[in-house]
């Protein structure tokens, strides 16, 4: 059992990579892997990958650009929504003020017409209460003339027209 030949022969049977003898070869092939993975990578994996980066971070400043131009063409909307909202209320406070103007301008035209026709009716009203005075006044003097010439006659004395139409002008004054 303490054979050392077989011990060394079953020591370096066990595990090729620590076996000094084999290294050259092993970093042979581990240099034709690596430059083979190398040339692999290099000329087809990378330039796949970097084609498919370029592509999204085109994409991605692509969509950025376009957002940004909505986002101005937004603004610029919102300012003229502003601008129209602003110049409808301006120009709904002008046709306000123009239809308060002519509601005006028609009562104050209504506001004479219905003055001169309460002057107009005034006018007449007194022109038939001075009538009415004149008529009355005319009845009153005819009443109190009738009415004097009763008296002095029933009390026997004789006046004429114009004594008592004189003295009932003077009662009449004041």
């Amino acid at each position: 059992m303490a054979d050392t030949p077989a011990g060394a022969e079953a020591g370096g049977a066990g595990m090729p990579q620590l076996d000094f003898s084999t290294f050259p070869n092993q970093i042979f092939w581990l240099v034709v892997t690596l430059i083979v993975i190398y040339f692999i990578l290099s000329r087809v994996a990378l330039p796949r990958i970097g084609a498919v980066l370029a592509e999204r971070q085109g994409t991605i400043t692509n969509d950025i650009a376009a957002a940004e131009e909505l986002k101005q063409r937004a603004q610029e909307a919102e300012a003229a929504y502003d601008q129209a909202l602003l110049d409808a209320r301006a120009q709904a406070g002008k046709i306000v003020a123009d239809a308060k103007a002519d509601i005006q301008a028609d009562l104050d035209v209504q506001m004479q017409k219905a003055d001169a026709e309460i002057a107009a009716q005034t006018a007449e009203s007194e022109k038939a209460i001075a009538e009415i005075n004149a008529g009355a006044d005319a009845a009153v003097k005819a009443v109190a003339k009738d009415t004097a010439k009763e008296i002095v006659a029933a009390l026997g004395g004789k006046a004429d027209a114009k004594t008592i139409t004189a003295a009932i002008t003077a009662a009449m004054k004041g």
